[in-house]
């Protein structure tokens, strides 16, 4: 099982402009991710590439990507380098998924 990061940036220029960087109104703004869980695969690889294909998205206000990809473990260990409130809310948004069933939230 592996965790895959993402990271969304969001463009206030196309809230109301055209938010487009060949007119001067493209203004990108780094916003969170989202940690997914990915069941079901057996290389890092493999869990980054099902990620950026299920959940990516890329267009003129908005993107999403993967940056990285983490072991169930390693995901754990950082859980506990912060506080447990914080803890507990990564562990609620964190999104589960398989590339070859449909998964319930944890």
């Amino acid at each position: 099982m592996f965790v895959v990061k993402t990271q969304i940036l969001e463009n206030y220029g196309a809230h109301s402009e055209d938010g487009k960087f060949s007119s001067g109104n493209a203004y990108w703004k780094f916003k969170g991710g989202n940690d997914y869980i990915v069941n079901d695969v057996t290389r890092p690889q493999d869990a980054m590439a099902f990620v950026a294909a299920k959940f990516s998205e890329n267009n003129i206000s908005f993107k999403e990507f993967p940056t990285k990809v983490i072991t169930w473990q390693e995901w754990q260990d950082e859980l506990m380098e912060v506080d447990e409130d914080y803890r507990e809310f990564l562990c609620e948004q964190a999104i589960p998924c398989s590339p070859i069933k449909q998964m319930e939230a944890v």
